[in-house]
Protein backbone atom coordinates (compact mmCIF):
# COMPACT_ATOMS: atom_id res chain seq x y z
CA UNK A 1 0.00 0.00 0.00
CA UNK A 2 1.35 3.56 -0.57
CA UNK A 3 2.43 5.34 2.32
CA UNK A 4 1.11 8.89 2.32
CA UNK A 5 3.38 11.59 3.43
CA UNK A 6 2.51 15.26 5.16
CA UNK A 7 4.79 17.93 5.13
CA UNK A 8 4.14 20.92 7.40
CA UNK A 9 4.89 24.21 7.45
CA UNK A 10 5.63 25.94 10.59
CA UNK A 11 5.13 29.78 10.16
CA UNK A 12 4.90 30.61 14.09
CA UNK A 13 6.32 33.80 14.38
CA UNK A 14 7.85 34.00 11.31
CA UNK A 15 7.46 36.69 8.43
CA UNK A 16 5.61 34.78 5.61
CA UNK A 17 6.09 35.19 2.07
CA UNK A 18 3.27 34.62 -0.02
CA UNK A 19 3.47 33.82 -3.53
CA UNK A 20 0.67 33.54 -6.40
CA UNK A 21 -1.08 29.88 -6.23
CA UNK A 22 -2.76 28.83 -9.81
CA UNK A 23 -6.25 28.25 -9.86
CA UNK A 24 -7.29 24.40 -9.07
CA UNK A 25 -10.16 22.53 -8.94
CA UNK A 26 -11.68 21.08 -5.38
CA UNK A 27 -10.24 17.94 -3.91
CA UNK A 28 -12.17 14.87 -4.94
CA UNK A 29 -9.75 12.36 -3.18
CA UNK A 30 -9.41 11.84 0.56
CA UNK A 31 -7.04 9.29 2.29
CA UNK A 32 -9.22 7.94 5.86
CA UNK A 33 -6.17 7.45 7.83
CA UNK A 34 -7.39 5.10 10.45
CA UNK A 35 -7.95 2.31 7.63
CA UNK A 36 -5.60 3.79 5.03
CA UNK A 37 -8.78 3.65 2.44
CA UNK A 38 -9.25 5.85 -0.76
CA UNK A 39 -12.17 7.57 -0.37
CA UNK A 40 -14.35 10.28 -2.07
CA UNK A 41 -14.82 13.73 -0.90
CA UNK A 42 -18.43 12.93 -0.42
CA UNK A 43 -18.13 9.95 2.08
CA UNK A 44 -15.46 12.17 4.06
CA UNK A 45 -18.47 14.72 4.29
CA UNK A 46 -20.97 12.11 5.66
CA UNK A 47 -18.52 10.68 8.38
CA UNK A 48 -17.71 14.21 9.93
CA UNK A 49 -21.43 15.70 10.28
CA UNK A 50 -22.64 16.36 13.77
CA UNK A 51 -19.20 16.36 15.13
CA UNK A 52 -18.81 19.03 17.06
CA UNK A 53 -15.55 20.31 15.76
CA UNK A 54 -13.48 19.50 12.92
CA UNK A 55 -10.08 21.09 12.36
CA UNK A 56 -9.22 22.21 8.90
CA UNK A 57 -5.65 22.58 8.20
CA UNK A 58 -4.40 24.99 5.55
CA UNK A 59 -0.98 26.81 4.55
CA UNK A 60 -2.60 30.65 4.65
CA UNK A 61 -0.67 31.19 1.11
CA UNK A 62 -2.46 28.20 -0.73
CA UNK A 63 -5.53 29.22 -2.77
CA UNK A 64 -6.39 25.73 -3.22
CA UNK A 65 -6.65 25.08 0.69
CA UNK A 66 -9.14 27.93 0.87
CA UNK A 67 -11.67 26.41 -1.98
CA UNK A 68 -11.68 23.10 -0.15
CA UNK A 69 -12.22 24.68 3.13
CA UNK A 70 -15.43 26.40 1.73
CA UNK A 71 -16.27 23.41 -0.41
CA UNK A 72 -16.49 22.00 3.09
CA UNK A 73 -18.57 24.53 4.77
CA UNK A 74 -20.62 24.36 1.80
CA UNK A 75 -21.44 21.19 1.55
CA UNK A 76 -22.15 20.87 5.64
CA UNK A 77 -24.24 23.64 5.36
CA UNK A 78 -26.55 22.46 2.55
CA UNK A 79 -27.04 19.47 5.00
CA UNK A 80 -28.59 22.07 6.97
CA UNK A 81 -26.30 21.63 9.80
CA UNK A 82 -26.46 24.66 12.29
CA UNK A 83 -22.52 25.85 12.06
CA UNK A 84 -19.68 28.25 13.44
CA UNK A 85 -16.42 28.96 11.77
CA UNK A 86 -13.74 29.25 13.93
CA UNK A 87 -10.78 31.31 13.08
CA UNK A 88 -6.75 31.61 13.92
CA UNK A 89 -6.98 34.67 11.71
CA UNK A 90 -9.09 36.82 14.33
CA UNK A 91 -8.55 37.59 18.05
CA UNK A 92 -11.31 37.16 20.47
CA UNK A 93 -11.06 40.43 21.21
CA UNK A 94 -12.55 40.88 18.07
CA UNK A 95 -15.17 39.06 18.06
CA UNK A 96 -17.61 42.04 18.03
CA UNK A 97 -16.56 43.02 14.29
CA UNK A 98 -17.54 39.45 13.09
CA UNK A 99 -20.22 39.74 14.90
CA UNK A 100 -21.59 42.59 12.75
CA UNK A 101 -20.34 40.83 9.61
CA UNK A 102 -22.14 37.89 9.50
CA UNK A 103 -25.01 39.45 11.03
CA UNK A 104 -25.06 42.05 7.97
CA UNK A 105 -24.40 44.69 9.67
CA UNK A 106 -21.36 45.86 8.29
CA UNK A 107 -20.46 46.51 4.65
CA UNK A 108 -17.24 45.24 2.92
CA UNK A 109 -15.74 48.53 3.31
CA UNK A 110 -16.45 49.07 6.94
CA UNK A 111 -15.14 45.44 7.91
CA UNK A 112 -12.12 45.71 5.90
CA UNK A 113 -10.12 47.39 8.06
CA UNK A 114 -10.71 45.18 10.87
CA UNK A 115 -9.98 41.96 8.81
CA UNK A 116 -6.00 43.83 8.16
CA UNK A 117 -6.14 44.67 11.89
CA UNK A 118 -6.24 40.95 12.70
CA UNK A 119 -4.62 38.78 9.40
CA UNK A 120 -1.79 39.78 7.00
CA UNK A 121 -3.09 37.57 4.30
CA UNK A 122 -4.49 39.66 1.30
CA UNK A 123 -8.42 39.66 1.56
CA UNK A 124 -8.93 38.04 -1.48
CA UNK A 125 -7.58 34.84 -0.80
CA UNK A 126 -10.73 34.58 2.05
CA UNK A 127 -13.23 36.68 0.73
CA UNK A 128 -15.36 33.76 -0.64
CA UNK A 129 -15.29 32.63 2.71
CA UNK A 130 -16.00 35.31 4.55
CA UNK A 131 -18.62 36.48 2.11
CA UNK A 132 -20.33 32.79 2.08
CA UNK A 133 -20.58 32.88 5.84
CA UNK A 134 -22.24 36.97 5.53
CA UNK A 135 -24.78 35.51 2.99
CA UNK A 136 -25.77 32.15 4.74
CA UNK A 137 -25.20 34.07 8.75
CA UNK A 138 -23.10 31.79 9.66
CA UNK A 139 -21.15 32.79 13.07
CA UNK A 140 -17.54 33.15 12.62
CA UNK A 141 -15.46 32.60 15.62
CA UNK A 142 -12.41 34.84 16.51
CA UNK A 143 -10.12 31.89 18.55
CA UNK A 144 -6.42 33.74 18.55
CA UNK A 145 -4.74 35.58 21.29
CA UNK A 146 -4.02 39.90 21.41
CA UNK A 147 -0.51 39.54 19.04
CA UNK A 148 1.23 41.55 21.67
CA UNK A 149 0.81 39.14 24.08
CA UNK A 150 1.86 36.09 21.99
CA UNK A 151 5.03 38.50 20.86
CA UNK A 152 5.97 39.11 24.70
CA UNK A 153 5.90 35.21 25.49
CA UNK A 154 7.87 34.75 22.87
CA UNK A 155 10.81 37.41 23.53
CA UNK A 156 10.27 36.73 27.74
CA UNK A 157 8.43 33.63 28.03
CA UNK A 158 4.93 32.92 29.79
CA UNK A 159 6.06 33.72 33.71
CA UNK A 160 6.29 37.71 31.97
CA UNK A 161 2.90 38.06 31.68
CA UNK A 162 1.16 40.62 34.50
CA UNK A 163 -2.01 40.01 35.91
CA UNK A 164 -4.54 41.72 33.06
CA UNK A 165 -2.60 39.75 30.40
CA UNK A 166 -3.42 36.59 32.33
CA UNK A 167 -7.19 37.83 32.34
CA UNK A 168 -7.27 36.69 28.73
CA UNK A 169 -5.86 33.38 28.28
CA UNK A 170 -6.00 29.90 29.72
CA UNK A 171 -4.09 28.80 32.69
CA UNK A 172 -1.01 27.12 32.82
CA UNK A 173 0.89 27.64 29.54
CA UNK A 174 4.20 25.46 29.31
CA UNK A 175 6.05 23.98 26.87
CA UNK A 176 4.49 20.40 27.15
CA UNK A 177 4.75 18.33 24.08
CA UNK A 178 5.52 14.92 23.09
CA UNK A 179 8.55 13.95 21.27
CA UNK A 180 7.35 14.32 17.53
CA UNK A 181 6.38 17.55 18.03
CA UNK A 182 9.06 18.67 20.32
CA UNK A 183 11.06 17.50 17.47
CA UNK A 184 9.02 19.93 15.10
CA UNK A 185 9.76 22.56 17.03
CA UNK A 186 13.32 22.21 17.60
CA UNK A 187 13.64 22.10 13.78
CA UNK A 188 11.47 25.35 12.83
CA UNK A 189 13.14 26.87 15.87
CA UNK A 190 16.68 26.36 14.19
CA UNK A 191 18.85 23.73 13.31
CA UNK A 192 21.21 24.89 16.66
CA UNK A 193 18.20 25.24 18.92
CA UNK A 194 19.04 24.00 22.41
CA UNK A 195 15.81 22.48 23.64
CA UNK A 196 16.98 23.87 27.49
CA UNK A 197 17.70 27.32 26.65
CA UNK A 198 15.70 29.94 27.32
CA UNK A 199 14.80 31.20 23.39
CA UNK A 200 13.66 27.77 22.42
CA UNK A 201 11.70 27.13 25.38
CA UNK A 202 9.90 30.67 25.04
CA UNK A 203 9.34 30.16 21.24
CA UNK A 204 7.62 26.68 22.31
CA UNK A 205 5.99 28.26 25.00
CA UNK A 206 4.30 30.64 21.98
CA UNK A 207 3.20 27.97 19.66
CA UNK A 208 1.51 26.12 23.49
CA UNK A 209 -0.10 29.55 23.46
CA UNK A 210 -1.53 29.74 20.69
CA UNK A 211 -2.47 25.81 20.48
CA UNK A 212 -3.83 26.14 24.33
CA UNK A 213 -5.98 29.30 24.06
CA UNK A 214 -7.80 28.23 20.40
CA UNK A 215 -8.93 25.00 22.02
CA UNK A 216 -10.34 27.38 24.92
CA UNK A 217 -11.98 29.51 22.69
CA UNK A 218 -13.50 26.88 20.99
CA UNK A 219 -15.00 24.82 23.85
CA UNK A 220 -16.31 28.27 25.46
CA UNK A 221 -17.90 28.45 22.44
CA UNK A 222 -19.65 24.85 21.91
CA UNK A 223 -20.83 25.42 25.79
CA UNK A 224 -22.53 28.27 25.48
CA UNK A 225 -23.90 26.95 21.49
CA UNK A 226 -24.57 23.68 22.07
CA UNK A 227 -25.61 21.56 18.72
CA UNK A 228 -23.33 23.61 16.56
CA UNK A 229 -21.12 21.80 14.60
CA UNK A 230 -17.42 24.25 14.55
CA UNK A 231 -15.13 24.69 11.32
CA UNK A 232 -11.91 25.67 12.79
CA UNK A 233 -9.63 27.10 9.84
CA UNK A 234 -6.06 27.44 11.14
CA UNK A 235 -2.44 26.82 9.36
CA UNK A 236 -1.75 22.97 9.38
CA UNK A 237 0.94 23.42 12.45
CA UNK A 238 -2.07 24.51 14.95
CA UNK A 239 -4.89 22.07 13.23
CA UNK A 240 -2.83 18.80 13.23
CA UNK A 241 -3.69 16.63 16.30
CA UNK A 242 -0.22 17.73 18.10
CA UNK A 243 -2.14 20.93 18.31
CA UNK A 244 -5.09 22.59 19.22
CA UNK A 245 -6.51 18.96 18.78
CA UNK A 246 -4.45 18.06 21.54
CA UNK A 247 -5.03 20.90 23.92
CA UNK A 248 -9.14 19.85 23.17
CA UNK A 249 -8.21 16.40 24.61
CA UNK A 250 -6.39 17.62 27.66
CA UNK A 251 -9.85 20.19 28.79
CA UNK A 252 -11.89 18.00 27.67
CA UNK A 253 -13.96 14.68 26.21
CA UNK A 254 -15.53 16.26 22.99
CA UNK A 255 -15.47 14.33 19.95
CA UNK A 256 -13.69 15.96 16.45
CA UNK A 257 -12.35 15.46 13.57
CA UNK A 258 -9.06 16.39 11.80
CA UNK A 259 -8.48 17.10 8.13
CA UNK A 260 -5.09 18.33 6.53
CA UNK A 261 -4.25 18.97 3.00
CA UNK A 262 -1.16 16.99 1.69
CA UNK A 263 1.73 19.11 0.98
CA UNK A 264 4.47 19.21 -0.88
CA UNK A 265 7.56 19.66 1.57
CA UNK A 266 9.28 22.43 2.99
CA UNK A 267 10.27 22.17 6.63
CA UNK A 268 9.54 19.41 8.61
CA UNK A 269 8.19 15.37 7.47
CA UNK A 270 6.01 13.33 9.49
CA UNK A 271 4.48 9.69 8.43
CA UNK A 272 0.42 10.17 8.74
CA UNK A 273 -0.93 8.55 10.83
CA UNK A 274 -4.10 8.25 13.46
CA UNK A 275 -2.30 10.49 15.85
CA UNK A 276 -1.52 13.38 13.06
CA UNK A 277 -5.24 13.48 11.16
CA UNK A 278 -8.25 11.97 10.52
CA UNK A 279 -8.80 12.59 6.36
CA UNK A 280 -6.08 13.78 4.18
CA UNK A 281 -6.62 15.68 0.89
CA UNK A 282 -5.00 14.19 -1.73
CA UNK A 283 -3.71 16.03 -4.90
Amino acid sequence: MKRYKLFLIFGVLFPTCFTTVAESVSYDRVLRVHDRKIIQFSQMIKEIKKKPIVLLGENHDNMRHHEAELDIIKSLNESRLPLAIGLEMFRSNGQNSLDLWTSGKLTLEKFLPFYYDNWHAPWPWYRDIFLYAKENRIPMIGLNVPTEITEKVARQGFSSLGSEELKQLPPEISCDVDATYMDFISRAHGARAKKDDASFRHFCEAQMLWDKSMAWHLLEFVKKNPGKTVIVLAGVAHSWKRGIALQLRRQSAIDYRVILPEIPGRVGIIDVTSDDADYILLD
